[in-house]
């Protein structure tokens, strides 16, 4: 009989040694699950604290964008003597807010130190023995220039300048007056005139005055240039005289001297068209405060919104904004846009930012108070004592004010005002911008001067980026899902471990080449080739199942020739057939039915505006970049249903539609949908296939025929252009991080939705 060897240890001591090696191999497999339990945690509190830093970090640029402005007192000092006697006609600051200006009514321009109070220099611009001043008017306060009328109906044009000197590296102030049409006068009326407005372009003046008897004078004066340079004297080139309703105690003109606004004391507004001064037109008569005088009127920044100021009710006074809208048959009108409510009192004088939509108010309650017109936001307000304000000065950067009172003094402020122009209704809501014929929602970071008014809305942006998903998901979804159904479901495992790797693959391929290729080929391929596209989507639906239906009538032989598994590769000559059909008869269609051209065809016809980058290229496009995504996803979670589910369902009868509908599809859902949800995110945060495939137009309008802007496109396009800590440049944090936000509840509802899911068919 052959022995039968043992494993067993033969004696005591091997079997203490096996169990040695045993508790070994046992301490180090458990050292190694410590290490790999750890480093997971670690890596997954890794990208917590990641994500959490980048949003603080997102936030902490942003924030500010929402602070409210600071206003700092830096005391008060009583005016000279010979400031104080006269009425305060004008008041202002050099850009360094170091000498200020102030101009009585009688002519005499005093510089004086902003910090102290200190007389600098006293300047007349009226000398001795010539007509006293009646009338007065801030032409440009950019430039500093400004008019007076005297009695005897002529008009003195100056504007108070200021040059630096550097001694022994000490630069010193000097301040000025200087005529930039020299120093003599320009003849506007016989006599006195009631009120002022004068506008200078490049060569020409024009000068407007109220005279009796309800009347406006509107005078023009051409310079001429010389042959070789230099400017001549100004001459009288055209003349025209208004006649009024009423007597009109304040007029104002528009920088573009194109429009006339005439006040009355009883609240009436006359708005008149100067563009041809042999021809004036008066547009419009409006009663804005009735039986109440219109106590100011002032220009925004840009010289298209008229700031008026108005009794309002009970104790409160308010600040009215208008501007010229274009109606729909081309004319205009006056258009109250907004107001502006006053914390206390009646306005008394109103100033005005240089560089942005901002003005600051006076009142008779010694209130004063900060505004901005875009945003309609009162930033700050503060008083100043019981006694009235008597004028208000803004310095060109807003960062310095003063505020004269009725008692003498001048106080003197700091004013800390970075983003005024931000406000959640000016980021998601409609807003009336200057020339606009109604609120709309517009993205417009920039211009070319300060007079621009920028337009922050994010709504566009937020719009096009859901826009871009909903499209690329409208491509991708149905051939990825169905794509993994059937790859997961009904494949041949060989075909399968072909097919799944290849597309796979796709997502190696930068979208860079996608969106090359997408606004470089394929926008204008569609573009000459429309009916071609349309055509394909109508003939390819029936095509395949007709291909189908004709494979199966093929004799037996033929068929068998295909290795089982196999017959689907056969509708790739399918596709393609359809596909050269379709677009060799693009032009023959388009010829016959479109008048040669499709686009203009929508656009003529149908008043569908058709841009060549739009959302059919970019669905197009984005969705062959997603389409990988969920097509990986959706197809793992398909094929890792137990085999037993639907082999079972299999065995008790049903067919596998049944079992694909009611046991695999449920039982995969929650990865499915995972799926979905994941390939929405990579969709909305797509940068270079938007950037490079649509218009980049901030429009809102759901056309397939039209582009769109995105959040993370604008954020690739204008981040290199902004200024570090401006306004814009936190805006675009701001889109980045609504981006941030669309992701994270996109992921959150994700997983909400997969673990019902999952708990739902967990039974299965």
């Amino acid at each position: 009989m052959t022995a039968v060897s043992s494993t067993k240890p033969s004696n005591a001591s091997d079997r203490h040694a096996l169990l040695g090696v045993m508790d070994a191999r046992t301490r180090w497999r458990y050292l190694k699950d410590r290490f790999a339990r750890w480093g997971v945690a670690v890596g997954g509190l890794g990208v917590i604290v990641a994500i959490m830093l980048i949003f603080f970090y997102l936030a902490y640029v942003v924030l500010p964008l929402f602070a409210p402005a600071k206003v700092t007192s830096h005391g008060s000092y009583a005016l000279q003597p010979a400031m104080a006697a006269q009425q305060p006609w004008l008041l202002a600051m050099e850009e360094q807010a170091e000498i200020g200006v102030r101009l009585g009514s009688d002519g005499q321009a005093h510089f004086f130190d902003v910090a102290t109070g200190a007389l600098r220099e006293t300047v007349p611009v009226i000398a001795d023995g010539e007509p006293p001043a009646v009338a007065f008017d801030i032409i440009d306060r950019a430039s500093g220039r400004f008019a007076i009328a005297l009695a005897d109906g002529s008009v003195r044009i100056a504007e108070h300048s200021y040059r630096s000197e550097f001694t022994d590296g000490v630069r010193t102030i000097i301040p000025g007056i200087a005529y930039p049409y020299g120093e003599g006068s320009l003849a506007l009326a016989d006599g006195p005139v009631d009120a002022l407005e004068v506008r200078t372009a490049e060569e020409s003046v024009l000068l407007a005055g109220v005279l009796p008897g309800n009347q406006v004078r509107i005078a023009r004066f051409v310079q001429e240039v010389g042959l070789f340079g230099g400017a001549g004297e100004l001459e009288a080139d055209a003349q025209t005289t208004l006649n009024l309703e009423f007597a009109p105690t304040t007029i104002r003109i528009d920088p573009q001297q194109a429009w006339l606004y005439a006040l009355s004391a009883d609240g009436r507004l006359a708005f008149w068209s100067i563009r041809d001064l042999d021809n004036p037109q008066r547009i419009d008569l409006i009663t804005v405060a009735e039986g109440e005088s219109l106590r100011q009127a002032t220009f925004l920044n840009g010289g298209i919104s008229l700031m008026l100021a108005e009794p309002g009710s009970g104790e409160r006074g308010l600040i009215s904004q208008w501007f010229p809208v274009r109606n729909d048959d081309n004319s205009y009108r006056l258009q109250r846009v907004r107001d502006f409510k006053l914390p206390a009192g009646t306005v008394t004088d109103v100033d005005i930012e240089q560089r942005r939509r901002g003005f600051v108010v006076g009142t008779d309650s010694g209130k004063v108070a900060l505004y901005y017109a875009t945003s309609k936001r009162r930033l700050a307000n503060f008083d100043v004592g019981d006694v009235a304000v008597r004028s208000v000065a803004l310095a060109p950067r807003a960062d310095t004010m003063l505020v004269e009172t009725a008692d003498g003094q001048l106080h003197r402020y700091d004013i800390h005002n970075e983003h005024p122009e931000i406000s959640m209704g000016a980021l998601w809501g409609k807003v009336w911008y200057e020339s606009y014929p109604e609120p709309d929602y517009v993205w417009q970071s920039s211009s070319a001067t300060n007079d621009f008014e920028p337009k922050f809305s994010l709504t566009p942006l937020s719009f096009g980026t859901m826009k871009a998903a909903f499209y690329a998901m409208l491509f991708a979804l149905p051939l990825a899902i169905f794509g993994a159904i059937y790859t997961a479901y009904f494949m041949s495992p060989q075909l399968r471990q072909l097919i799944k790797p290849t597309i796979e693959i796709m997502e190696a391929l930068p979208t860079v080449i996608l969106g090359f290729l997408a606004g470089l080929f394929l926008a204008p391929y569609l573009e000459l080739n429309m009916p071609g596209a349309f055509l394909l989507l109508l003939l390819l639906p029936p095509a395949i199942p007709l291909a189908g239906f004709l494979w199966t009538r093929l004799p037996p032989n033929m068929r068998y020739l295909v290795p089982d598994g196999w017959a689907p590769v056969l509708l790739i000559p399918v596709v393609i057939a359809v596909a050269v059909l379709a677009f060799s008869l693009s032009n023959p269609v388009e010829a016959a039915l479109f008048g040669g051209s499709m686009p203009n065809w929508l656009t003529n016809e149908l008043g569908i505006d058709y841009d060549q980058r739009n959302s059919l290229v970019v669905g197009i496009a984005m969705g062959f970049a997603v389409i990988p995504t969920i097509f990986s996803i959706a197809e793992d979670a398909i094929f890792s249903v137990p085999k037993q589910l639907s082999q079972g369902s299999l065995a008790l009868g049903a067919t596998p539609w049944q079992t694909l509908v009611r046991v695999v599809l449920p039982t995969a859902s929650p990865g499915m949908f995972s799926a979905v949800m994941i390939g929405m995110g990579r969709a909305v945060g797509e940068t270079m296939i938007v950037l490079m495939a649509t218009g980049n137009t901030p429009i809102m309008d759901m056309s397939i025929f039209q582009g769109m802007r995105t959040l993370s496109a604008n954020i690739a396009v204008e981040m290199p252009e902004s200024e570090v800590g401006s306004t814009h440049f936190r805006i675009l944090f701001l889109a980045g991080l609504v981006l941030f936000m669309f992701t994270f509840v996109f992921n959150t509802v994700a997983e909400v939705v997969r673990q019902r899911l999952r708990r739902k068919y967990s039974d299965l």
